[in-house]
């Protein structure tokens, strides 16, 4: 069962619409600086410290990480507030009308080591590097690890009573989406904590680096006799029925030597290739195929005996077409492929193809958070970009320090 407790946050409160921004890993060096330029709040100056250096500082250089801590410790001082008491809280974001709700608490680095909190995605070397290093530098863990788990009643009520009172914030980012956050009253925080002990396990939808670093950075700190608040850390934990996965669709730079018109026959022979009435697919078992301008519908025939990763329309699109019709052996290290996250659309698939960048675009139907969980049970590893999470949390609104 899991072990989930709360924490004296460190707040961004009236300060909150300044101060949060996008997961410090979904841009670029220039893309953030970019974000924060004219903004001396933003989250950016502590998550990616190396845009307030000199551009030829390397992004891991060891002034880069007493940066962060500089300016941590200045926004600890002057923007922040530490909370009192160990609480619970409620984090809501609206994204076009759609409202996704979740509890902001520290579960165990023991839970996550022992494979209760459960994992899809492995992860790499340098960046589990970066965010130990950062997180042991600054003595706190700066952004949340996405978790969700099977929807229970009990946590429900306790997160829609929290909802009826004022917010610790309550702001629409530049991007539309609306960010609220409360904290959940001290007379829940037991039930909170007892609802939380009959969930069986818990599953990482995103941020597994930084699930990595946090035991990492505990089994380091334990080590030199220094723990702290290391053994758990920082999470938004989200009922699955809420979560919201969206494609993440391929774009292939060449046909292999192949002419479309060579390509689409050996197509038709894994698969039903007919004109699309849509660019995306509708149901699991279909990719839609953007080639010479025009879109087709693929329909693969579903083996049901197939295990849960090669039951994915990731795998089915890699193991019928992109491998033995396209050459792509391995899509983690091939330069031939692109991923296109799926809150930028269709479009820029069309745009990729007609403008001559790719030959071939493909809009994949959504992986779902039963088949992630599936996998997960399985101790196995999704496919390399399967999955597109969207809104995504933002850094700054709650910090747990170590």
């Amino acid at each position: 069962m899991a072990s989930v407790l709360p924490f004296a946050a460190v707040l961004a409160g009236q300060h909150a619409a300044q101060v949060a921004t996008l997961p410090y890993d979904v841009m670029n060096r220039s893309e953030a600086a970019a974000m924060a330029k004219g903004n001396p709040l933003s989250f950016l100056r502590v998550t990616r410290s190396e845009i307030d250096l000199p551009e030829d500082v390397n992004p891991y250089d060891s002034a880069v990480y007493a940066k962060a801590a500089e300016t941590w410790q200045d926004f600890r001082k002057t923007t922040l507030q530490r909370d009192d008491l160990e609480s619970y809280y409620v984090y809501s974001l609206v994204m076009n009308g759609r409202r996704q709700t979740g509890v902001v608490a520290t579960p165990t680095v023991d839970d996550y080591d022992r494979d209760i909190i459960r994992k899809h995605e492995r992860t790499r070397k340098e960046k589990e590097d970066d965010r130990t290093r950062h997180i042991s530098t600054l003595r706190a863990q700066t952004g949340p690890v996405f978790l969700t788990y099977r929807d229970d009643a009990a946590i429900d009520a306790i997160v829609d009573r929290t909802m009826t009172g004022p917010p610790l914030f309550d702001f629409t980012a530049s991007d539309g989406i609306r960010h609220s956050g409360w904290r959940v009253a001290a007379s829940d925080t037991a039930a909170m904590r007892q609802a939380f002990a009959k969930v069986p396990v818990l599953y990482i939808a995103d941020g597994h680096h930084r699930a990595a670093s946090a035991s990492r950075t505990y089994a380091a700190l334990t080590a030199a006799g220094k723990p702290g608040r290391s053994d758990r850390f920082l999470t938004v934990i989200f009922p699955a029925g809420q979560v919201r996965i969206l494609p993440y669709n391929r774009v292939v730079f060449d046909l292999h030597g192949l002419t479309p018109a060579a390509f689409k026959a050996e197509l038709a022979k894994v698969a039903k290739v007919k004109p699309a009435t849509s660019a995306t697919p509708d149901r699991p078992g279909t990719v839609c195929m953007y080639l010479e301008k025009t879109w087709w519908t693929l329909e693969f025939a579903m083996d049901p005996a197939a295990s849960p990763i090669d039951a994915l329309d990731v795998s089915i699109l890699q193991n019928r077409v992109l491998q033995p019709l396209l050459g792509i052996d391995d899509p983690r290290t091939c330069q031939r492929i692109d991923f296109v996250g799926g809150i930028r659309g269709v479009g820029e698939l069309e745009q990729r193809v007609n403008n001559g960048e790719a030959a071939v675009a493909f809009s994949m139907y959504p992986t779902t958070v039963e088949q992630l969980m599936a996998i997960a049970d399985a101790g196995q590893v999704m496919p390399p970009k399967s999955t597109w999470f969207e809104p995504k949390l933002r850094d700054g609104l709650f910090v747990h320090e170590i």
